[in-house]
């Protein structure tokens, strides 16, 4: 039997880091050729790790939001035959059944108070960073981490002990053991279980147990069923999460925003959309054309607004005092998914129509949506789309994704009463609240940009007219 490790590999052009996400795998496991191990991320952009060879995980490099540099080992494998290490840098064997240590202090570098049920964590060094790995050997850790006990990712990890009301034998969220009748008889009588000591197996509660409670006075036996509830618990920032963070920071500390909010009849542009989507005509290469929604024509629209005002598709690097106007107009359409916000990046959208626009749209957000969107496609944005659909309220104040210098936000459309007149018609209104850095983009420049918009949306043949 020899030992395999497995290094960080290169998961992206110019990418000399990665954070860890996610652990698929716990020590002890056996893996086999091409089982993903581990998760890693870069600018938005989640990678899998693969194993290379089949064998048994014998120790893990890093903790849940670690920024491991590429190159750097993250697995070591027993594996059959000699493996890549050579005989004198090989460590002791690191198991899962290792014995754990109990944690003198319950705060600090992410961890917990006690291991996680059903896991252990590392009583050496030699458990915790093995001989032959980078830095030698490590000292013993005094904090559990998620991949110890088999958690997979998420970088969440109690703190804190719950607390336990008073009188109460069991802490709050553990549900009593009791059968059916014990419960119904409970309620009838008020009673919360929490606050009943079970005396059958494992502390199950029966109706002998109710009895004695209710023996010992109705001021302790009927309660609301309210308990007070002082857990705290301490969730890590990582992966995504702390990317648009950061993120978000980056643009409010160093960005002066001007947001503008304007109202756009969109009455003529739904009836064109409608019509446009019932007709069945073939588009590029024979595949029909997708079903339109309102962001391509938006999209086209900005691109003949831009024409006229090319400084909005901009990118401004305040550091060198450079403002870097682009000629391709790379729209960014921001898209939520399970894992948090992402803006996949329409390319080149001077060079599409309106049902190209359309078709990059859906396979973006699929692409977005399942994880599988490249770090191409989801960088090199020089304008911004938010849209939150139906829930995109009446307005909104939409954070610039810097470097950039304006996003256009859309707002729910809204059938409301508009005078024309002579009388109160029904039309449909909708909002766009769009912000711009104040410090290149004047408020006139703004006003400008946005009324030109609102001008093609609401004559929507303009939009088609060259």
């Amino acid at each position: 039997m020899g030992e395999h490790i497995i290094k960080l590999p290169d998961v992206g052009e110019g990418v000399a880091e990665a954070e860890l996400v996610e652990w698929h795998v716990k020590i002890g496991d056996m893996v086999r050729e091409d089982t993903v191990l581990a998760a890693v991320m870069t600018d938005k952009a989640t990678v899998e790790i693969p194993s290379p060879v089949d064998g048994e995980i014998l120790w893990l490099g890093a903790e849940i939001g670690d920024t491991v540099a590429i190159g750097s080992p993250i697995v070591r494998l027993k594996v059959a035959g000699d493996g890549n290490v050579v005989a004198d840098t090989k460590s002791p064997e690191v198991t899962a059944a290792s014995t754990p240590t109990p944690n003198p202090s319950p705060q600090g570098g992410g961890g917990g108070a006690t291991a996680s049920k059903g896991g252990a964590k590392p009583t050496s060094s030699s458990s915790a960073n093995p001989k032959g790995i980078e830095g030698g050997e490590a000292a013993a850790t005094e904090s559990p981490s998620p991949l110890w006990g088999g958690a997979r990712g998420g970088g969440t990890a109690p703190t804190s002990q719950v607390a336990t009301p008073a009188g109460a034998p069991r802490p709050v969220g553990e549900r009593p053991l009791a059968s059916p009748a014990v419960r119904l008889r409970a309620k009838e009588a008020g009673i919360d279980l929490r606050q009943v000591a079970g005396s059958g197996p494992a502390g199950r509660i029966g109706h002998e147990d109710i009895e004695a409670f209710l023996a010992r006075g109705p001021q302790v036996a009927r309660t609301s069923g309210l308990a007070r509830n002082d857990a705290i618990q301490d969730i890590k920032v990582v992966g995504l999460r702390r990317k648009i963070a950061e993120k978000m920071s980056l643009s409010k500390s160093r960005i002066p925003h001007i947001t503008y909010v304007e109202e756009i009849d969109v009455t003529a542009l739904e009836e064109l959309r409608a019509a446009l989507n019932k007709e069945k005509r073939p588009g590029r290469g024979g595949v029909e054309r997708p079903k339109l929604t309102l962001l391509p024509f938006l999209m086209r629209a900005m691109v003949k607004a831009i024409a006229d005002q090319p400084n909005l598709n901009s990118l401004f690097d305040d550091e060198a005092g450079i403002i870097h106007q682009h000629g391709g107009i790379h729209i960014g359409i921001a898209a939520q998914t399970p894992s948090g916000l992402v803006v996949p990046v329409v390319k080149h959208a001077e060079a599409r129509d309106i049902w190209d626009c359309g078709a990059e749209i859906i396979r973006l957000a699929e692409a977005a949506k399942s994880g599988t969107a490249t770090r191409d496609e989801l960088s090199g944005s020089t304008i911004t789309i938010t849209s939150l659909g139906a829930m995109g309220g009446v307005a909104t104040t939409p954070v610039i994704n810097h470097p950039e210098v304006a996003i256009i936000g859309v707002n729910k459309m809204m059938v409301r009463p508009v005078w024309d007149g002579t009388q109160f018609i029904p039309r449909k209104m909708m909002n766009l609240s769009s912000s711009f850095d104040h410090r290149v983009i004047d408020g006139w420049d703004a006003a400008v940009f946005i009324q030109r918009i609102k001008t093609l949306l609401e004559t929507p043949a303009l939009i088609f007219v060259d």
